[in-house]
C-alpha cells in the first residue's frame, strides 16, 4: 500500500467517481484521477464526466484532476476515443463543461501541461473544471519487439508481453532494459528500500488514510436511535435517523433519485447539501466508496430491485478492504446499503432480491444482512449500528410501507446476537417447531400465522425466533456473525423442523444452513419471482408466505413430526 495511492481493483469505470468522493468535504485536498482511454468507454466514466454537475453546491470541496491517459488501445482493440481525433475529443469534452489541456509524449510538455492544469483547477461544488488528455504511447518504454513478435503500441502489451524471462534469454533481457528505463537507482537504495527522494514527497502529506476511533456503546446508541423513532412510519424514522447521523459523524447519504419515492427527507433548508441525488446506481457507490477510502462514512439508500446494478463494485470493494486490512491499515467505515421499495409492493419491473444472493454467496465474513422487523429496528440496525460500525459491510432491507411494530425488550440481543427469541410469540424449552422469521414482510405474515397456529393447535411446543442479520445463520469460522455452534444448537434442536419465512430469495437460507455441515428439517419460504405482474396480497399466495400458507405448513411439519415420533415409538 502506498501512501497517498489508491489502486482500486480490476473494474475499470468507476476511478473518476470515486475521486470525486474522495474529494468531497476536504478543501485542501487535490485527487487525480488516472483514467486510460478504454475505462472512457465504462458507463460508471461516462456516467461521472456529467455527474460532477451533482455535486454543485454540496459543500466546500477538494479539486479533483482527470488525467485521461490516451494510448489509442483497450485490451484487445483501438479505443474509440482514438478514432475521434484531438480536436473532435477536446469539442467533446469541453462540451460537457471541461477546460481541456492536451500534451504528450514529451515528459517535459506532460510536465508543463500538469503544471497548467493545476492552475486555475476548480473545486468540485462549482462543478466540472479542468481535464489532462495526455496522449502517451500503448506501454510507453516497452520493447519495440521481442523475437519476431511487435510488442510495443499493440494490445500484446496491456497484460504479459513477455511470457517467460526466467527461461528465455532473448525476453530476460528485453524486461531488464525495459526495467532499466524506470531509472530504479534513483527510487529504491541498494537493499530495495525507498531513497530519500522518494520518502520525502511520500512524508510531506498524510495521504489518504487516517485513523477512526473505535466506536463506543453501539448497542445504547441504536436502542436510542429506536426508541426516538416509536410509532413513526418507515420514511420519518430514516429521516430522522439519518439526520441524527450526519450531525454526529457528517455522514453522506447518496441516492439514485428515489429518495422522494420512498419517502425519506432527512435535509433541512439551513443543511441540504449532504444528501446527494443523481440517477445512477454507480455513480452513488462510487461517490460513497470514496468518502470510505477517505475515512468518511457515507449511506447509499434504493431500491431493492436496482441495487444488483452496483453488485460488482460493491465486490471489488470488499476485495480492496480485505487487502488493505492484510496490509496492516486500521478498519475503516463500512460500505451501508439501505434498501427498499421491496417487490412484495411493486410491480413486476422492479422486483429483484438478488443482492442479498449476491452478498451471501460471496462468504466474506464480514459481511452482514439487517432483516429487521419494523421501522425502529431498521432505524437502529441500518442507521445507527451498521454506520457506526467499522471494517464490515452491510445490506439492510426494510419495506417503506408501514408494518406492525412488535416489543423492543429483545432489540439488543437482536443487535448483538443477530437474532432472539420472541417469547411474546412463542417460546417453549422443548420444542416441536421453530419458527423463524427474516424480515418486516415475513415477521408480520408469520406472527400472524403463529397466532393461527395457537388457536387451533393450543398443546403444540412452538419456539418463535427473528432473525435479524441473516448471516448469523452461517457457519462458525466463515461469519463473523454466526451463531456458536453449541447455541445453535439449542436454539435449532437437532430433529425439530424449522420452518423460515423471509423477505429475501429461499437459496440464501439454505446455503446459510448448509455452512453448518449438518442435516436439519429446514423448510424455507421466500419471494419467488411471479410469472406476471400479482398484487401483493397475490405475491404472498404465489410464494408461499402469506400467513394462511405459512399456518398450513406449519401444522403440516407438526403432523409429519408427530407421525414420525410415533411410529418410532412402535418401532
Amino acid at each position: 500500500m502506498i501512501p497517498g495511492h489508491d489502486h482500486l481493483g480490476g473494474q475499470l469505470g468507476p476511478a473518476l467517481a470515486i475521486s470525486h468522493g474522495m474529494a468531497l468535504d476536504a478543501p485542501d485536498r487535490l485527487v487525480v484521477a488516472l483514467i486510460g482511454d478504454g475505462e472512457c468507454e465504462t458507463g460508471a466514466t461516462a456516467a461521472a464526466w456529467l455527474g460532477a454537475r451533482a455535486l454543485t453546491g454540496t459543500g466546500t470541496h477538494g479539486r479533483v484532476l482527470p488525467v485521461v491517459l490516451a494510448n489509442g488501445l483497450r485490451m484487445g482493440a483501438p479505443a474509440l476515443l482514438a478514432g475521434l481525433g484531438t480536436d473532435a475529443l477536446t469539442q467533446h469534452l469541453s462540451g460537457l463543461g471541461y477546460r481541456v489541456i492536451t500534451a504528450g509524449p514529451d515528459t517535459a510538455q506532460i510536465t508543463t501541461a500538469l503544471a497548467h492544469a493545476l492552475t486555475g483547477l476548480a473545486a468540485l461544488e462549482h462543478g466540472p473544471s479542468t481535464v489532462l488528455v495526455i496522449t502517451v504511447d500503448k506501454g510507453h518504454g516497452a520493447p519495440e519487439t521481442v523475437g519476431a513478435a511487435p510488442i510495443a503500441r499493440t494490445p500484446r502489451v496491456h497484460k504479459t508481453p513477455l511470457r517467460d524471462p526466467r527461461r528465455n534469454p532473448a525476453e530476460f533481457a528485453a524486461l531488464q532494459h525495459w526495467l532499466t528505463g524506470y531509472r530504479p537507482a534513483e527510487l529504491f537504495t541498494a537493499d530495495a528500500a525507498p531513497a530519500v527522494a522518494v520518502r520525502t514527497v511520500l512524508d510531506g502529506g498524510s495521504g489518504t488514510q487516517t485513523t477512526v476511533a473505535p466506536p463506543r456503546r453501539c448497542l445504547a446508541a441504536a436502542h436510542m436511535a429506536a426508541d426516538r423513532v416509536a410509532g413513526a412510519e418507515f420514511g420519518a424514522a430514516i429521516s430522522r435517523t439519518l439526520r441524527d447521523l450526519h450531525t454526529v459523524y457528517g455522514l453522506r447519504v447518496f441516492s439514485p433519485d428515489e429518495l422522494s419515492s420512498n419517502r425519506v427527507d432527512p435535509t433541512s433548508p439551513a443543511d441540504p447539501g449532504w444528501v446527494i441525488e443523481v440517477l445512477n446506481e454507480e455513480l452513488c457507490h462510487a461517490w460513497a466508496q470514496g468518502c470510505h477510502l477517505v475515512d468518511r462514512r457515507a449511506l447509499v439508500l434504493g431500491y431493492e430491485a436496482f441495487a444488483p446494478i452496483t453488485a460488482s463494485l460493491l465486490t471489488q470493494q470488499l476485495i480492496t478492504n480485505r487487502l488493505a486490512v492484510t496490509a496492516g491499515r486500521a478498519p475503516g467505515p463500512s460500505p451501508v446499503y439501505l434498501l427498499t421499495s421491496l417487490g412484495w409492493h411493486n410491480t413486476i419491473s422492479h422486483a429483484n432480491p438478488s443482492m442479498v444472493d449476491v452478498v451471501i454467496g460471496l462468504a466474506d465474513p464480514r459481511v452482514h444482512v439487517y432483516l429487521p422487523a419494523d421501522a425502529p429496528r431498521t432505524a437502529a440496525a441500518a442507521l445507527t449500528f451498521a454506520v457506526r460500525k467499522l471494517g464490515r459491510a452491510a445490506l439492510v432491507i426494510a419495506s417503506k410501507h408501514r408494518m406492525p411494530e412488535h416489543p423492543r425488550d429483545t432489540l439488543a440481543a437482536e443487535l448483538r446476537d443477530g437474532y432472539a427469541i420472541w417469547p411474546h410469540i412463542a417460546d417453549t424449552p422443548d420444542p416441536e417447531l421453530v419458527l423463524v422469521s427474516a424480515g418486516d414482510v415475513a415477521a408480520r405474515e408469520l406472527c400472524r400465522a403463529a397466532a393461527d397456529l395457537r388457536a387451533d393447535r393450543p398443546a403444540a411446543r412452538v419456539r418463535y425466533v427473528h432473525v435479524h442479520d441473516l448471516s448469523c445463520l452461517g457457519a462458525p469460522g466463515q461469519r463473523d456473525a454466526a451463531i456458536p455452534a453449541d447455541v445453535f444448537e439449542q436454539l435449532f434442536p437437532p430433529g425439530v423442523p424449522i420452518l423460515v419465512a423471509t423477505i429475501s430469495r429461499t437459496a440464501p437460507v439454505h446455503a446459510l444452513f448448509g455452512e453448518r455441515g449438518a442435516a436439519r428439517a429446514v423448510t424455507v419460504r421466500g419471494w419467488v419471482d411471479p410469472p406476471h405482474p400479482m398484487t401483493p396480497d397475490e405475491l404472498l399466495d404465489h410464494s408461499g408466505m402469506a400467513a394462511a400458507a405459512l399456518t398450513r405448513t406449519a401444522r403440516d411439519l407438526l403432523d409429519h413430526a408427530t407421525t414420525r415420533t410415533d411410529s418410532q415409538g412402535v418401532a
